[in-house]
């Protein structure tokens, strides 16, 4: 198999959808190298162009997602000559939507990335989350929707930035072998809590990677294995009294984790519903 192969994403916004598609199918081939080249917030053909004499010099596969139709008909177009294989990822979708709803679409590029009232709501949660990272404004926290809990480099932060950016005030309080857990973390029934775990040698692992970035080398209880172990064993039997959900994140992503999160969270509300 010959690579690098050259992937080409072309998109009239921010191509956030666009690459999370990309990404999604190119976890099937782990076995490739793919180059990716992004052209994002392409909106005249000019800059359409200038996409093209790279996609010429850099021949490669072509996904786009192109709402105006004389900038998709002029790539598809080049693509043809150039004998590139293309894709629309708008097409399909959008099609179904028009024979569905009985409507033509508008054909406003980033329509989805508009100032409305959801994205406020997403402005609003992130400032919640930064505000309540690490345990900080603890006497706050009957305000999150979601709670984090969890021992060091079990990727809270990182989650709780993912959920605010769905529009879910997150908030995390981490758990200290040796410390009593702050009262304010068992003060609120409202707040999903859930905690993460880790297994003991993967943390170990994460946590010595983590002190090598910064230059420390000393030897400490925050990566001898005998007292990880301890403190996973501490914070799973803490989970289990308080019936907190809880998570494994010791091979999943911050999205798979996050996800998980997000239908736990649907389910409750489902729960509370009239």
């Amino acid at each position: 198999m010959s690579g690098p192969f050259h992937l080409h994403l072309i998109s009239d916004a921010t191509g956030e959808t666009l690459h999370a598609v990309a990404k999604a199918a190119l976890a099937q081939f782990e076995a490739v190298v793919v180059q990716e080249h992004a052209y994002t917030l392409v909106r005249s053909e000019r800059q359409l162009l200038r996409a093209v004499d790279y996609i010429r010099e850099h021949p490669g596969l072509v996904l786009f997602t192109l709402v105006d139709q004389d900038l998709c008909s002029a790539l598809t177009s080049h693509c043809a000559q150039m004998r590139v294989p293309y894709f629309d990822l708008m097409q399909g979708p959008v099609s179904l939507m028009q024979r569905f709803f009985g409507a033509r679409e508008t054909h406003r590029p980033g329509g989805q990335h508009e100032i409305d009232q959801r994205y406020l709501q997403r402005i609003e949660a992130l400032n919640y989350t930064i505000q309540h990272d690490d345990g900080q404004a603890l006497d706050d926290l009957a305000d999150a929707e979601v709670i984090l809990a969890g021992a060091s480099r079990t990727s809270k932060t990182p989650t709780c930035v993912y959920l605010a950016m769905r529009g879910v005030r997150a908030a995390n309080v981490p758990l200290v072998l040796g410390m009593t857990p702050p009262p304010q973390l068992f003060a609120h029934t409202q707040p999903l809590i859930v905690g993460l775990w880790a297994s003991p040698e993967r943390l170990v692992q994460i946590r010595r990677n983590r002190l090598a970035t910064i230059g420390e080398q000393v030897q400490s209880d925050y990566t001898d294995l005998e007292k990880v172990r301890s403190e996973v064993m501490t914070t799973r039997r803490l989970y289990e009294q308080q019936g907190w959900f809880s998570i494994d994140v010791t091979r999943r992503s911050v999205e798979e984790t996050a996800a998980t999160i997000l239908n736990l969270l649907a389910d409750r509300q489902g729960d509370d519903r009239p």
